[in-house]
């Protein structure tokens, strides 16, 4: 009986290893690792008021196109440490260890509310505030970890650079800089 119960808990165990999901974690420094810093214009990291993800774009070859939770923030310790986000373990839902995941890592400044937003806003073509910066890494492929494994770094990940929104010009300045100039063109002329 005891041979039989033995047996049954390694069955149990092994199923329960290979039932879990793919997991990888988000961080963009690890030493040795992954060095992949992410820069605003200026050339600063974003650290404190930027939020980061990471979109699934596809899982094995099918397309996904979905955030990973949890997103994170990135560090404000120090200057260097701004460019890194805070480390989040993440599962990878309906994944298997193994699994071939290909990702993007989105960045933004958290008062847009989500890369989503941002997009939106520098689509409409309308926006007024600036220094509301967003940006994406080019699309890298993982293998996840997970199970028996531990969870895979992003090791193909490359830093990259946040743009801002275009600051456009509301029709009344724009009018006024056309009547502007043409006072100065008046003006010339006699």
């Amino acid at each position: 009986m005891k041979k039989l119960l033995i047996a049954v808990a390694a069955v149990i165990i092994s199923a329960a290893t290979f039932a879990q999901e793919g997991a990888l974690v988000f961080n963009n420094r690890i030493s040795g690792v992954v060095d992949a810093p992410v820069k605003l214009p200026d050339g600063t990291g974003p650290g404190a008021g930027y939020t980061a993800e990471l979109f699934l774009v596809s899982l094995a070859g099918a397309d996904k196109n979905v955030v990973l939770t949890p997103i994170t923030t990135f560090r404000s310790s120090s200057a260097a440490a701004s460019f890194y986000v805070n480390q989040q373990d993440v599962t990878v839902g309906g994944s298997t260890p193994g699994q071939s995941a290909t990702l993007i890592m989105r960045a933004y400044n958290t008062s847009l509310g989500s890369y989503a937003a941002a997009e939106a806003l520098a689509a409409s073509g309308n926006n007024t505030t600036a220094g509301l910066n967003f940006g994406k890494s080019s699309p890298f492929t993982i293998s996840l970890g997970g199970g028996a494994n531990p969870p895979s770094s992003l090791t193909t990940l490359s830093g990259f650079s946040l743009t801002g929104i275009p600051v456009v010009p509301e029709p009344s300045t724009i009018a006024l800089g056309i009547l502007g100039a043409a006072a100065l063109l008046i003006r010339r002329r006699k």
